[in-house]
Protein backbone atom coordinates (compact mmCIF):
# COMPACT_ATOMS: atom_id res chain seq x y z
CA UNK A 1 0.00 0.00 0.00
CA UNK A 2 1.36 3.40 -0.88
CA UNK A 3 -0.82 5.44 1.48
CA UNK A 4 -4.10 5.72 3.34
CA UNK A 5 -6.22 8.75 4.21
CA UNK A 6 -9.43 9.30 6.18
CA UNK A 7 -11.91 12.20 6.03
CA UNK A 8 -15.19 12.87 7.86
CA UNK A 9 -18.35 14.32 6.40
CA UNK A 10 -21.07 14.88 8.99
CA UNK A 11 -24.47 14.36 7.46
CA UNK A 12 -24.33 14.09 7.80
CA UNK A 13 -20.75 13.14 7.88
CA UNK A 14 -18.80 11.16 5.33
CA UNK A 15 -15.84 9.09 6.44
CA UNK A 16 -13.45 8.07 3.79
CA UNK A 17 -10.48 5.76 3.95
CA UNK A 18 -8.85 5.68 0.53
CA UNK A 19 -6.05 3.27 -0.25
CA UNK A 20 -3.30 3.43 -2.86
CA UNK A 21 -2.51 0.29 -4.86
CA UNK A 22 0.95 -1.31 -4.63
CA UNK A 23 3.47 -0.47 -7.33
CA UNK A 24 4.46 -2.82 -10.15
CA UNK A 25 8.09 -3.86 -10.37
CA UNK A 26 9.72 -3.01 -13.68
CA UNK A 27 11.58 -5.60 -15.73
CA UNK A 28 15.28 -5.38 -16.67
CA UNK A 29 15.97 -3.63 -19.98
CA UNK A 30 17.73 -6.17 -22.19
CA UNK A 31 18.27 -3.70 -25.04
CA UNK A 32 19.91 -0.99 -22.90
CA UNK A 33 23.66 -0.52 -23.04
CA UNK A 34 23.94 -0.88 -19.27
CA UNK A 35 21.14 -3.19 -18.05
CA UNK A 36 20.08 -2.92 -14.46
CA UNK A 37 18.37 -5.36 -12.15
CA UNK A 38 17.13 -2.64 -9.82
CA UNK A 39 13.30 -2.37 -9.80
CA UNK A 40 11.78 0.83 -11.13
CA UNK A 41 10.36 3.11 -8.45
CA UNK A 42 6.61 3.67 -8.58
CA UNK A 43 5.75 7.39 -8.58
CA UNK A 44 2.16 6.81 -7.45
CA UNK A 45 1.03 9.73 -5.30
CA UNK A 46 -1.00 8.78 -2.21
CA UNK A 47 -4.73 9.38 -2.45
CA UNK A 48 -6.14 12.20 -0.33
CA UNK A 49 -9.73 13.13 0.39
CA UNK A 50 -11.12 16.56 1.19
CA UNK A 51 -14.70 17.10 2.32
CA UNK A 52 -15.97 20.30 0.70
CA UNK A 53 -19.61 20.20 1.83
CA UNK A 54 -21.55 17.90 4.11
CA UNK A 55 -24.67 16.03 3.04
CA UNK A 56 -27.52 17.94 4.69
CA UNK A 57 -31.25 17.35 4.19
CA UNK A 58 -31.93 20.61 6.09
CA UNK A 59 -35.45 20.58 7.55
CA UNK A 60 -38.11 18.08 6.61
CA UNK A 61 -41.75 19.01 7.03
CA UNK A 62 -43.81 16.05 8.24
CA UNK A 63 -47.56 15.69 7.78
CA UNK A 64 -48.79 13.58 10.68
CA UNK A 65 -47.18 10.36 11.84
CA UNK A 66 -47.07 8.29 8.66
CA UNK A 67 -44.00 7.30 6.67
CA UNK A 68 -42.29 9.28 3.95
CA UNK A 69 -39.19 9.61 1.84
CA UNK A 70 -36.98 12.63 1.18
CA UNK A 71 -34.67 12.45 -1.84
CA UNK A 72 -31.64 14.73 -2.26
CA UNK A 73 -29.89 14.27 -5.61
CA UNK A 74 -26.17 14.90 -6.23
CA UNK A 75 -27.10 17.98 -8.30
CA UNK A 76 -28.82 19.50 -5.23
CA UNK A 77 -32.40 19.00 -6.40
CA UNK A 78 -34.80 17.43 -3.92
CA UNK A 79 -38.28 15.97 -3.67
CA UNK A 80 -40.49 14.44 -1.01
CA UNK A 81 -43.05 11.61 -0.94
CA UNK A 82 -45.59 10.28 1.56
CA UNK A 83 -45.87 12.01 4.93
CA UNK A 84 -43.00 14.38 4.11
CA UNK A 85 -44.36 17.57 2.62
CA UNK A 86 -41.10 19.31 1.69
CA UNK A 87 -37.32 19.26 2.02
CA UNK A 88 -35.87 22.50 3.42
CA UNK A 89 -34.60 25.08 0.95
CA UNK A 90 -31.07 24.87 2.32
CA UNK A 91 -30.60 21.15 1.65
CA UNK A 92 -27.10 20.51 0.26
CA UNK A 93 -25.58 17.52 -1.49
CA UNK A 94 -22.24 16.39 -0.07
CA UNK A 95 -19.09 17.05 -2.08
CA UNK A 96 -15.75 15.30 -1.71
CA UNK A 97 -12.58 15.98 -3.70
CA UNK A 98 -10.26 13.04 -4.33
CA UNK A 99 -6.62 14.00 -5.02
CA UNK A 100 -3.85 11.78 -6.31
CA UNK A 101 -1.75 11.02 -9.38
CA UNK A 102 -3.06 12.82 -12.51
CA UNK A 103 -4.77 10.63 -15.09
CA UNK A 104 -5.15 7.59 -12.82
CA UNK A 105 -8.38 5.59 -12.80
CA UNK A 106 -9.89 5.11 -9.34
CA UNK A 107 -12.58 2.96 -7.77
CA UNK A 108 -14.93 4.71 -5.34
CA UNK A 109 -17.14 2.57 -3.11
CA UNK A 110 -20.10 4.06 -1.22
CA UNK A 111 -22.10 2.06 1.33
CA UNK A 112 -25.60 0.89 0.44
CA UNK A 113 -27.13 2.56 3.53
CA UNK A 114 -26.13 4.50 6.63
CA UNK A 115 -27.70 5.10 10.02
CA UNK A 116 -28.19 8.57 11.48
CA UNK A 117 -28.48 9.02 15.24
CA UNK A 118 -30.48 11.74 16.95
CA UNK A 119 -29.35 13.80 19.92
CA UNK A 120 -32.38 12.45 21.81
CA UNK A 121 -31.65 8.82 20.95
CA UNK A 122 -33.70 8.39 17.74
CA UNK A 123 -32.49 6.53 14.65
CA UNK A 124 -33.20 7.07 10.95
CA UNK A 125 -31.58 5.62 7.81
CA UNK A 126 -30.42 6.88 4.48
CA UNK A 127 -31.41 3.85 2.41
CA UNK A 128 -29.66 4.69 -0.82
CA UNK A 129 -26.57 6.83 -1.37
CA UNK A 130 -26.10 8.11 -4.91
CA UNK A 131 -23.26 10.00 -6.57
CA UNK A 132 -22.46 11.74 -9.83
CA UNK A 133 -19.45 9.49 -10.52
CA UNK A 134 -18.90 8.49 -14.16
CA UNK A 135 -18.69 4.79 -15.05
CA UNK A 136 -14.86 4.85 -15.05
CA UNK A 137 -13.83 7.60 -12.62
CA UNK A 138 -10.43 9.13 -13.39
CA UNK A 139 -8.40 11.87 -11.77
CA UNK A 140 -8.07 14.89 -14.09
CA UNK A 141 -4.81 16.49 -15.30
CA UNK A 142 -4.49 18.23 -11.92
CA UNK A 143 -4.95 14.93 -10.08
CA UNK A 144 -8.44 15.77 -8.81
CA UNK A 145 -11.91 14.26 -9.02
CA UNK A 146 -14.95 16.00 -7.51
CA UNK A 147 -17.71 13.70 -6.32
CA UNK A 148 -21.15 14.96 -5.28
CA UNK A 149 -23.26 12.69 -3.08
CA UNK A 150 -26.99 12.58 -2.36
CA UNK A 151 -29.32 10.06 -0.85
CA UNK A 152 -32.80 8.80 -0.04
CA UNK A 153 -33.90 9.33 3.56
CA UNK A 154 -36.82 7.23 4.81
CA UNK A 155 -38.84 8.30 7.86
CA UNK A 156 -41.68 6.69 9.75
CA UNK A 157 -43.36 7.70 12.98
CA UNK A 158 -43.05 11.05 14.68
CA UNK A 159 -39.28 11.54 14.91
CA UNK A 160 -37.99 14.96 15.83
CA UNK A 161 -34.54 16.52 16.18
CA UNK A 162 -31.12 16.66 14.54
CA UNK A 163 -29.61 13.44 13.23
CA UNK A 164 -25.96 12.77 12.35
CA UNK A 165 -23.96 9.85 11.04
CA UNK A 166 -20.84 8.74 9.21
CA UNK A 167 -20.54 7.48 5.65
CA UNK A 168 -17.48 5.32 4.92
CA UNK A 169 -16.11 5.88 1.41
CA UNK A 170 -13.34 3.66 0.07
CA UNK A 171 -11.16 4.96 -2.79
CA UNK A 172 -8.51 2.86 -4.55
CA UNK A 173 -6.31 3.27 -7.59
CA UNK A 174 -7.05 0.66 -10.26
Amino acid sequence: MVGRQTALLLVATLIAAPFAAPGVAGAQCRLCSAPTTEPQRDSTAPLKLEVRTTLDFDRLILLGTGSGTAVLNPDGSSRAFGAISAVGGRAVAGEVIIRGEPGRVVRVDLPAAIELYGLRGGLIRIEALVSDLPDNPMLDSNGELKVRIGGELKLSGDLDGDFRGDVPIIVDYL
